[in-house]
């Protein structure tokens, strides 16, 4: 069955180039991006661990830690940081798994249960499912699932957008607009009544009652 938002994360033993992690321990306390590729070596996806690599600080700063996965082993991932490097300005500074496998590939619902075989021996197209975006977080709930196609670079400005989303809802009882940007205006969550909504916000706009708007709550993150 496909994983949805609200699913654990299927948790795992991997190596990766970093070392052997267990999944779950390694997301700790922490928020959690995994992201996927179908095989080492393909143009659109050097370009996406280059990109995540430079605003790796970003996540960081919201307590998210981030890992690759590629249809391939580390060995060959070792060999493939040094063209993203080359390319891109920066080599992954940040985990990526080894699937030759296809264990996490089947655990995460991107490859069939029974896919079998030598990975080297596949080809991109073979693997064109293994290209998703999860977010976790730090209860091991999938929070986010994004699928890109293998001809559209993912867009991790993005992702980033959301997890604020993500953690602000987290702590308070708000939803956020579309287009949102963090420090912009938020709506008062539907389950919430408007004797509760005055204690916790005060006053609000409504241009219908459904859509209580206001401020956001706490302090945006600094950029």
């Amino acid at each position: 069955m496909a994983l949805q938002i609200g699913d654990t994360a299927p948790d795992f033993d991997a190596e990766s180039t970093e070392g052997r992690i267990r999944f779950h321990d390694w997301i700790g306390a922490s928020w959690a991006v995994l992201f996927s590729h179908p095989k080492d070596f393909t143009p659109v996806c050097t370009t996406e661990l280059g990109y995540m690599a430079k605003i790796k600080p970003e996540f960081e700063r919201r307590n998210v830690k981030i890992i690759g996965v590629s249809v391939d082993s580390t060995d060959d991932h070792e060999g493939w940081a040094k063209d993203i490097e080359e390319t891109q300005g920066q080599a992954p500074n940040y985990p990526i798994i080894g699937d030759p496998d296809f264990n996490v590939s089947k655990l995460y619902g991107m490859l069939s249960a029974e896919t079998s075989g030598d990975a080297k021996s596949r080809t991109p197209a073979d693997n064109q499912t293994v290209r998703n975006v999860f977010v976790i977080g730090p209860d091991k709930k999938i929070k986010l699932i994004l699928v890109y196609p293998m001809t559209t670079g993912r867009n991790f400005d993005e992702v980033l957008r959301v997890i604020d989303s993500l953690q602000l809802t987290a702590e308070h009882k708000v939803s956020t607009p579309v287009n949102w940007q963090q420090g912009e205006d938020v709506i008062i969550a539907g389950s919430v009544s408007d004797e509760e909504a005055k204690e916790l916000f005060g006053d609000w706009e409504a241009p219908k009652p459904y859509i209580r708007i206001v401020p956001q709550p706490g302090s945006p993150v600094s950029v």
